[in-house]
C-alpha cells in the first residue's frame, strides 16, 4: 500500500533514496512537547528553523505550490516518534539534505538518532518501511536505499565506506542492512517512546 504522502509520479529521475536522522534524542518529542501540550509545535516546523539558520531556502515557486509554511526545510518526509509521515519539500523539488547529491535523491528524516547506534520506535519503523516501500514501488526497485553516512568519503580508496571514514553517523543504524532484512530493524534499534 501507497501512503497517501507519495504522489502518483515523480518526473525528476531519481537514483536513491537517503536516510538521516534529526541528531535528537531517541524516542522524545522535538521541542519536547507532545501533540496537544502547550507550546507543541510539529517536527517539520522545528527542523524548517534549523534548516533556516543553516541558510537553506526553498524557491518562491516551490513554496507557493508545495507547503508554504516551511520555507526552508531540506528533507521531503519526516517521520516522527508517534509513526506520523509529514511533508516537507515536494518530491519534484530537489532536497538539502546530503550535498552534491540532492538533484537525483529523497531525503526521509526520521526524528530522534543522536546516539552513535540510534533507536526508533516501533511506529517510525514501521512508517519508515512503509513510505520506503511505497516509493521503490514508484520509483522501481534498484533504487537505492542508504543512510547519509554512506555519503562520506572513501578517504583509503578501497570501494568502502568504513565507520572511521563516516563524517556522520546519520542515521544511526546501517540502512543497507535493514533493507536486506525486509526493512524489518534489529532488535537493539527500537526504543519506547518517552
Amino acid at each position: 500500500m501507497r501512503p497517501d504522502c507519495i504522489p502518483a509520479t515523480i518526473h525528476r529521475t531519481i537514483n536513491a533514496i537517503v536516510l538521516h536522522c534529526s541528531a535528537t534524542p531517541s524516542g522524545q518529542w522535538l521541542g519536547g512537547k507532545r501533540p496537544g501540550q502547550p507550546g507543541y509545535r510539529t517536527a517539520p516546523s522545528i527542523i524548517d528553523e534549523w534548516h533556516k539558520a543553516r541558510g537553506f531556502r526553498r524557491t518562491e515557486a516551490m513554496r507557493n505550490a508545495f507547503n508554504w509554511a516551511l520555507p526552508s526545510i531540506g528533507y521531503h518526509w519526516v517521520i516522527d516518534i508517534d509513526g506520523r509521515i509529514w511533508t516537507g519539500r515536494n518530491p519534484e523539488e530537489p532536497g538539502a539534505h546530503v550535498a552534491g547529491h540532492n538533484a537525483y535523491t529523497l531525503g526521509i528524516c526520521l526524528v530522534g538518532g543522536v546516539e552513535r547506534e540510534a533507536r526508533y520506535t516501533p511506529a517510525q519503523w514501521a512508517s519508515a518501511a512503509e513510505l520506503v516501500q511505497g516509493l521503490r514501488t514508484l520509483l522501481g526497485t534498484r533504487t537505492a536505499v542508504v543512510g547519509h553516512r554512506d555519503y562520506s568519503p572513501d578517504t583509503d580508496r578501497d570501494g568502502v565506506v568504513e565507520p572511521r571514514e563516516w563524517l556522520k553517523t546519520c542515521p544511526g543504524f546501517d540502512v543497507r542492512s535493514w533493507v536486506a532484512a525486509g526493512l524489518q530493524p534489529a532488535a537493539a534499534h527500537v526504543v519506547v517512546p518517552a
